[in-house]
């Protein structure tokens, strides 16, 4: 009879080589330097390098300032993994976007901030021209760093869109609506002066 403790060993190797290869597939979506991988904004001044970190602005002295800006990554996406460090304070409007629906025109948004409609912070929780309750994030409260960075790890895979918050799941949406690939895209909300810095942003194909 064949011993099974190898075999053992054998199967955790190759559970172990798979979860390594797929953590080596994330790539960086933002170099800490400039806008590289990165669509050209719309509008000038929402977007700029700071001490390392992607800052999002919003200015009433800024042009498109009722407009807000979206900055999309250059590549689409299907199913995938963002994951990002992010800090603010005060009142900020912001959120990570991925998909399109069937029409393409759409995005699947994970607000980050204070909702415009709800007049309450929403962070981590999804929108889609609403606040679905079954999306919503009711443990952020307890588990966010005020002031200081905190991780979000946010999946899209199949219908199905999870988000952990400083290693903690915190919200699991399921929409079908959603079906195409389309762009990872960060936000700054019109008609609100704001700043929120991101860093260390990365995406994996799943």
């Amino acid at each position: 009879m064949d011993n099974p403790i190898p075999m053992r060993i054998h199967r955790l190797l190759s559970v172990l080589i798979v979860c390594f290869a797929a953590s080596l597939s994330a790539e960086s979506l933002f170099n800490g330097k400039d806008l590289s991988g990165w669509r050209k904004p719309a509008s000038e001044g929402f977007w700029k390098v700071e001490d390392g970190a992607l800052v999002g602005l919003n200015d009433p002295a800024f042009a498109d300032y009722k407009k807000g800006s979206m900055l999309y990554s250059e590549k689409d996406y299907q199913d995938v993994v963002v994951e990002c460090e992010v800090r603010f304070e005060g009142e900020i409007d912001s959120g990570i976007m991925v998909r399109r629906d069937a029409a393409g025109k759409k995005d699947i948004q994970m607000q980050i901030g204070v909702s415009r409609s709800l007049k309450k912070d929403m962070t981590c929780a999804f929108y889609i021209g609403k606040y679905p309750e079954s999306g919503w994030a009711p443990k952020v409260p307890s588990l966010w760093v005020k002031g200081g960075w905190n991780k979000i790890r946010f999946q899209a895979k199949g219908d199905t869109y999870t988000v952990w918050l400083n290693g903690e799941q915190v919200s699991n949406y399921v929409d079908a609506g959603y079906p195409k690939a389309g762009p990872v895209g960060l936000q700054v909300h019109g008609g609100l002066k704001m700043r929120v810095e991101y860093r260390n942003v990365t995406v994996q194909a799943l």
